[in-house]
């Protein structure tokens, strides 16, 4: 009924201000989870018990569609995301302390290329915010049977020197509470962020997440501006040291992929970053050598799409902005369209 709901909702939401109709969508989601769930169950629901499979060394996935980091960064709706249709979720990016993110407006819409433009600059209220919620949401019998996991990022006031603790932190206080940690260094929207996936400074934080993350799988997010060599020598770092998987992508500064460029800064998402995204896809898949699970992400919105890179040798996939531009029922359509 949700699905059912979209073209009347779509342009409703569409004629807000981007975030504000995150937000409110958000809080909705937020406010009635139980109702909204039975009543996604009807027409989406969970996928089809053959598409899931074990990822991450032992997180048995519902299904290869999964929700991308960004959309709920504090895990407000995670008891609905299931019932939408799909077979995992991500929540974050969450930060060791809470922080408001950039100056608003922040982000944008390119309808007629279905792309989002986002400098929201990690915006949570805080890795232990999330856990209580977390602990709350199991107490009460609203924890899915979905695997969840977080993004954590660096905090804004955190110098790059001290980028280890404060992912550390963040890991010990959601530890025992998510199915898998991931590792995001890949957002435009923290200055010096990308910085930290030089080798060097790689070899440093992924070891120190891991120690603190215990028996929990932890992943690495890598941007898709990294020119391919450089995506390879992650790849392979996270292979030495013992990563249980690699994101790939997350969003792109170039402008080159829109028809029109709206002057906005931030990371660009949706249908036009697909190119890119399953290019960058390809070379992480070749450094992993079927040795380590990809996860790819980056303009997916159609079946097609997810099946090609699940072909390709990717254990699973994410959206993000194509539920923006096709509803609510984006997931599911996808995993019924699946071999």
């Amino acid at each position: 009924m949700l699905d059912l709901a979209w073209p009347v909702t779509r342009p409703v939401l569409f004629s807000m201000d981007a975030e504000r109709a995150h937000e409110l969508t958000l809080s909705a989601l937020a406010g009635a989870p139980r109702l909204l769930s039975w009543i996604a169950s009807w027409t989406m629901g969970p996928p089809d018990p053959r598409l899931a499979r074990v990822a991450f060394g032992r997180v048995r996935l519902r299904g290869p569609v999964g929700l991308a980091a960004g959309l709920d960064k504090n895990g407000v709706a995670i008891p609905v995301w299931p019932s939408l249709g799909f077979g995992f979720v991500e929540v974050g990016t969450v930060t060791r302390h809470a922080q408001a993110g950039n100056p608003k407006p922040r982000l944008f819409r390119i309808p007629d290329e279905r792309a989002l433009i986002n400098r929201m600059g990690f915006n949570n209220d805080g890795a232990a915010a999330l856990a209580a919620r977390i602990r709350t949401l199991r107490s009460t019998g609203q924890w899915p049977e979905t695997p969840v996991g977080a993004n954590i990022g660096k905090s804004k006031i955190t110098p790059n020197e001290e980028a280890v603790d404060d992912y550390v932190a963040s890991t010990r206080a959601l530890s025992g509470l998510v199915d898998w940690f991931t590792v995001n260094v890949s957002s435009p929207n923290t200055p010096g962020l990308r910085a930290l996936q030089e080798r060097s400074t790689l070899a440093r934080l992924l070891p120190a997440v891991q120690a603190a993350a215990g028996d929990t799988a932890v992943l690495l997010k890598l941007a898709p501006d990294l020119e391919e060599d450089a995506i390879a020598d992650a790849v392979t770092l996270a292979r030495e040291v013992g990563i249980q998987g690699v994101v790939a992508t997350n969003t792109t500064l170039r402008r080159d992929l829109l028809r029109r460029d709206p002057g906005e800064a931030g990371g660009l998402s949706g249908a036009p970053l697909w190119p890119l995204a399953r290019s960058r896809i390809g070379v992480a898949l070749r450094a992993a050598g079927g040795q380590l699970p990809v996860i790819g992400v980056g303009g997916i919105e159609r079946a097609d799409q997810a099946q090609e890179l699940l072909d390709a040798g990717c254990a699973a996939v994410q959206l993000y902005s194509g539920l923006i531009f096709h509803g609510p029922g984006l997931p599911s359509r996808l995993q019924r369209s699946l071999r």
